[in-house]
């Protein structure tokens, strides 16, 4: 048995036995003054406790009386303290050696439910993630902890089947553009007969695709970026951010037929100018591009206890309930159909954005169709 494999288990063992045997000590200390304060000094003899008789006058008659009891004798012995702390201190040594013992067994029972949770995570990987500790028995401080590295457990397979997903779906966004890209070069090559024009609008199509690529680009930094945290923490007035995003969307808004309304409220809130300004614009582009003709987009800022609530509302198809939460995965749109401006990244950065500001996203179906979606900020000073 190698000590050095297990250095909490001699830590134990040997406070153990340091309890044992200085509160050992301790009681021969006592036993020792005690019996020092007993010494008398007296011999062991057996001493005479009776005084001699007084003399007696000769005239008088000799009195009837009692025959006089035995001498009483008191045998009071010499301690010897020295001779007597020979079997204690060997006692005392004993007892260090059984205490060793015994505390190496009892750390060892007391430690075994941690080397079991050791030899379980150990074998955990990234392919049996989804495998538990479940450490059996009645709640202790060491159940307690075994519960909490398998909740700790569970959110890394949820966050590592997320990171699958988003990689497969990012894949598949990235492989459809480049098949077509690959597609409109080899046409004019394959055909001897292609003409310039072939050619020019071939070229054409690039150019769009390759614009759409660099903006799923981009929507991915952001939404990278995003998940680490904002970077400035200034005061930022959601209204005044609210205005110019609706202004900036106005045209498309009007292409659409789209009635606009606003209710807000000068407010501010902390955090980064640029991601928020990203916020509104996802949610501005949302609610625009998933509409209806003719339909209606509601944007509100409104001050809460405590809180700041931005609202976006809009008309457009009747969604699921069950499907609301999904709109907000990456890649994730409501019908899984070709769509060359939008990735299914908005809701997503979103999110993210909400998230890196303590903010709380909620979002509902809307009975007639449509999407209200609503981020709680902190008030600036609590955050």
């Amino acid at each position: 048995m190698r000590l050095g494999k297990h250095p909490l288990r001699l830590r134990l063992t040997l406070l153990y036995c340091l309890v044992s045997v200085t509160s050992s000590t301790v009681l021969l200390v006592i036993m020792w003054a005690l019996g020092k304060s007993l010494d008398l000094g007296v011999p062991p003899d057996f001493v005479d406790q009776v005084a001699p008789p007084s003399p007696m006058p000769a005239d008088l008659p000799e009195p009837d009386l009692p025959r006089p009891l035995p001498t009483p004798r008191v045998a009071v012995p010499q301690i010897d303290v020295g001779a007597d702390l020979v079997q204690p201190l060997v006692a005392l040594a004993i007892l260090a050696v059984l205490s060793l013992f015994l505390g190496w067994f009892i750390a060892g029972r007391v430690l075994r439910p941690v080397l079991t949770m050791t030899g379980r995570l150990h074998q955990i990987s990234d392919r049996n993630v989804h495998e538990r500790l479940a450490l059996p028995g009645r709640r202790t401080e060491l159940k307690d902890l075994a519960d909490t590295v398998d909740g700790l457990l569970g959110r890394l397979e949820a966050a590592l089947d997320a990171h699958k997903r988003f990689v497969a779906n990012a894949a598949h966004e990235l492989r459809t553009p480049l098949t077509v890209e690959r597609a409109l070069l080899e046409e004019p090559l394959i055909d001897p007969s292609a003409s310039l024009e072939t050619f020019r609008s071939n070229f054409a199509r690039l150019l769009v695709i390759s614009e759409q690529r660099g903006q799923l680009l981009e929507s991915l930094l952001t939404l990278a970026g995003s998940e680490h945290g904002r970077g400035a923490d200034d005061p930022v007035d959601l209204a005044d951010l609210a205005v110019s995003t609706l202004r900036e969307r106005a045209p498309d808004a009007d292409r659409r037929g789209l009635r606009v309304g606003i209710d807000l409220e000068p407010v501010r809130v902390p955090g980064d100018p640029v991601l928020l300004g990203r916020l509104l614009v996802n949610l501005c582009d949302n609610a625009i591009h998933y509409n209806v003709p003719g339909g209606t987009v509601e944007v509100g800022v409104h001050r809460r206890p405590g809180r700041v609530v931005l609202s976006v509302a809009n008309t457009g198809e009747v969604i699921p309930p069950d499907q609301v939460d999904r709109l907000f995965e990456p890649f994730q749109r409501l019908h899984r159909t070709a769509d060359t401006t939008h990735h299914g990244l908005g809701l997503s950065i979103v999110r993210a954005i909400a998230t890196a500001h303590d903010a709380t996203l909620t979002a509902r179906a809307r009975p007639g169709g449509g999407l209200e979606i609503e981020v709680a900020f902190p008030l600036l000073g609590r955050a």
